[in-house]
Parts: structure tokens; C-alpha cells; sequence
């Protein structure tokens, strides 16, 4: 493993309650024989993020206890019922101090998105300026990357379930776009419909 290779830290925000799936916690979903966030981790960690930080909220106990996470740090996020805001901030303060220089960072709830599209959106990663996201038909969407020299300014801005939403946009010029709609598709688990994606 070269030293660039690990600079790119995998960041998966797990911590939503499910408010629109009846209260079950999205990390404690079942896909394809494991629950989602063990599906998320195994998709960071195929795209060749070595280091992965795991925000956890919602009955994070449960997912500390069921779910095999075996040297991922998890972060304890207790604000997580304020909006995906929240867990980003967490997590990007947990990879301060790490030699991480950039911040890869994945949604536990977006299956349909594998380790090809993450590998392309981590290989656009040059410094710890980058500013990276996947698109779909030339529409931003996750996972996107985030040069250590962005963290300060996305916390600052991240609020409610915007998440960078509003940091991206004022820098839109800067952000690389990486086309990945021929690998992957970017649904959502967010309502019981949605459940239907999963295996």
C-alpha cells in the first residue's frame, strides 16, 4: 500500500432512523444476506479505501452489537435526529489528526451503488483541495469526495439533512464531476417502496 493510497479515508454516514420506513434504522436493513452497513463498508473497502470511519445514530447500540465492522472506526453521533448535517460533521472531526487528506464519503442507504463507481470517484482524488462527486446523467450525486482543506468550510455550512448540499454549490466550479450512470444507480432507501431494491 503506498502512502497515497491511504490519504483517501472511506466516510459512511449510518446513523438515520428510518423515520419514513416506520422507525427501522437503515444500517439495520437487510441486503443480499448482510445488513446495509456492512454492505457499505465492504463497497468503501472494495473501491480501496483502506482506513473507514462509520457514523453511527440511530440504535447504535444494536449496530455496534449485530453488525461485523471489524476495523472500521465507528462514531457515535448523538445529534443524528437533527439531519445528516450532523453526521457529516461528526465524522469529518473524527478523521482530524488522522493523516487523512481526503474524506471519500458514502450514504449506508444507496446499495445500488458499488465499488466501480466509488473506485472511479476516489481516483479523481490530486490533493487535499480535490473536490469530487459522482454524477448520474451529469447530475451530482454521492459518493463525493472532500480535500481536507474543505472540511472546515462543510462543517461550518452543514446543516439538517443538506449535508454539503449548500458548500458544493458555492463552489460548483470547483467540483470535478465523475460520470458513473453507467455503473451504478443512486436510489434511495427511504420509504417502504424503496425496500423493493433490496435483496
Amino acid at each position: 500500500m503506498t502512502d497515497n493510497e491511504d490519504q483517501v479515508a472511506g466516510l459512511l454516514l449510518a446513523a438515520g432512523g428510518g423515520r419514513r420506513l416506520g422507525g427501522r434504522p437503515k444500517a439495520l436493513l437487510e441486503h443480499r444476506g448482510r445488513l446495509l452497513v456492512e454492505h457499505a463498508v465492504a463497497t468503501l473497502r472494495a473501491a480501496g479505501c483502506t482506513r473507514v470511519h462509520v457514523v453511527l445514530g440511530a440504535r447504535a447500540d444494536v449496530v455496534r452489537r449485530r453488525a461485523a465492522l471489524d476495523g472500521c472506526v465507528l462514531v457515535d453521533n448523538p445529534a443524528w435526529e437533527r439531519g445528516m448535517g450532523t453526521s457529516l460533521r461528526a465524522g469529518l472531526a473524527s478523521l482530524a489528526g488522522t493523516g487523512a487528506r481526503a474524506a471519500l464519503v458514502s450514504l449506508v442507504d444507496q446499495p445500488g451503488i458499488g465499488p466501480e463507481a466509488v473506485a472511479r470517484v476516489r481516483a479523481a482524488y490530486r490533493d487535499e483541495t480535490s473536490l469530487v462527486s459522482a454524477a448520474y446523467a451529469g447530475v451530482r450525486g454521492h459518493p463525493v469526495l472532500f480535500g481536507a482543506a474543505h472540511w472546515e468550510g462543510i462543517a461550518a455550512t452543514a446543516t439538517g439533512d443538506r449535508g454539503a448540499r449548500a458548500y458544493l454549490k458555492e463552489h460548483e466550479e470547483s467540483v470535478a464531476l465523475v460520470e458513473c450512470g453507467d455503473v451504478a444507480q443512486p436510489y434511495d432507501i427511504d420509504t417502504a417502496a424503496d425496500l423493493i431494491h433490496l435483496e
